[in-house]
């Protein structure tokens, strides 16, 4: 039988974060039988895990399609692991997660972005009429916004998110109290209007706001409805991305009749 384990990640309590169902393979499987797998455990990113000499092959799926790198199913698989430090390759290159005390840290490049001025079908897409900064890469947008309470008020207009030409559409803003900065991130692109807690956008987001406020390292939250937490320390052109994980549930997989 293969073993399951459901992990909210990016939280130190159950039901908050982002959740993410860890696969533990023997071996290589199938990728339809991957992506049906997915869809029946029916989480926001399935980790498919499996011990090769030198390292763990891992691959994650949304319910409806395969993704090219995830951080929160990454941090998860890391929690159900339970190693110290684990080397994960993917079929972009590999990931690595090392256990620091209470945290699990993963190691990303960090992603640049050009500074500009934000786009009006942006703004329209986010129901705002002015932003306080803008920038992109090929991949995604990040539009800033002057208050935490702002990033929450967002109502975005998913089709028009979905007629963007990037995959992902975050907002961000100073933290207020509790963190040096706050986001929320859109990605419908892939099957989620909006992403809980998103380790990759912190590669993103944690160069960003370092240059802004001086600092290397960065506490902060991600204001989706289920809330998470996230460290930074961004070295270079690198960026650690900390945070706790949770086991709510594990089971086991049946062979299909």
């Amino acid at each position: 039988m293969t073993s399951w384990f459901l992990i909210d990640a990016f939280t130190e309590r159950s039901f908050a974060g982002n959740p993410a169902a860890v696969v533990i393979l023997d071996g290589p499987a199938d990728r339809t039988w991957m992506q049906a797998t997915a869809a029946e455990l029916h989480q926001p990113t399935s980790a498919f895990v499996w011990r090769e000499p030198d390292a763990w092959s891992i691959r994650w799926f949304t319910p409806s399609s395969e993704l090219p790198l995830c951080g929160h199913a990454t941090l998860a698989a890391a929690h159900a692991l339970g190693h110290d430090e684990i080397v994960f390759r993917h079929g972009h290159g590999t990931l690595r997660a090392r256990r620091r005390e209470t945290r699990i840290w993963l190691d990303f490049p960090a992603v640049p972005v050009t500074e500009g001025q934000a786009p009006k079908d942006v703004l329209d897409a986010l129901g705002l009429s002015a932003a306080g900064g803008f920038a992109r890469n090929d991949a995604e947008y990040v539009v800033m916004l002057d208050t935490a309470a702002q990033v929450e008020a967002v109502r975005p207009d998913i089709p028009r998110i979905l007629r963007l030409p990037v995959g992902r559409v975050i907002v961000t803003a100073p933290g207020g109290g509790d963190a040096d900065f706050t986001s929320r991130v859109f990605v419908p692109a892939h099957g989620l209007d909006e992403d809980h807690v998103t380790g990759s956008a912190h590669a993103v987001l944690g160069p960003f706001w370092a240059a802004r406020l001086g600092r290397a390292r960065l506490e902060a939250v991600q204001a989706s409805a289920r809330r998470g937490r996230l460290a930074l320390a961004v070295e270079d052109d690198r960026v650690q991305v900390g945070g706790h994980a949770v086991t709510v549930s594990q089971g086991n997989l049946l062979p299909s009749p």
